[in-house]
C-alpha cells in the first residue's frame, strides 16, 4: 500500500487539492501497478506565516509579488 505525502503552503481550494490527490492516485496506478483503492495520499497544510523560502514568509513572498 504506497502511501505519499504532500507537504504544501495552504491556500488551495479543496477542488485543486482533491484533482490533485487523484492525479498522484493514477499515477501510481499507471507506473507502480497497484489498485487505487491501495493508495493513500494525506495533505499536510502549513499556514502561510509559518512557511519560509528565501529568507522571507510565504506572507511577505505574496505581499512582494503583489506590488
Amino acid at each position: 500500500m504506497p502511501e505519499i505525502t504532500v507537504n504544501m503552503a495552504a491556500g488551495r481550494t479543496d477542488e485543486q487539492k482533491a484533482a490533485m490527490m487523484r492525479d498522484i492516485s493514477q499515477a501510481l496506478v499507471t507506473h507502480l501497478g497497484v489498485a487505487a483503492e491501495d493508495v493513500v495520499i494525506q495533505i499536510n497544510e502549513a499556514p502561510l506565516t509559518n512557511k519560509m523560502k528565501g529568507g522571507k514568509t510565504f506572507v511577505e513572498r505574496k505581499a512582494a509579488q503583489a506590488k
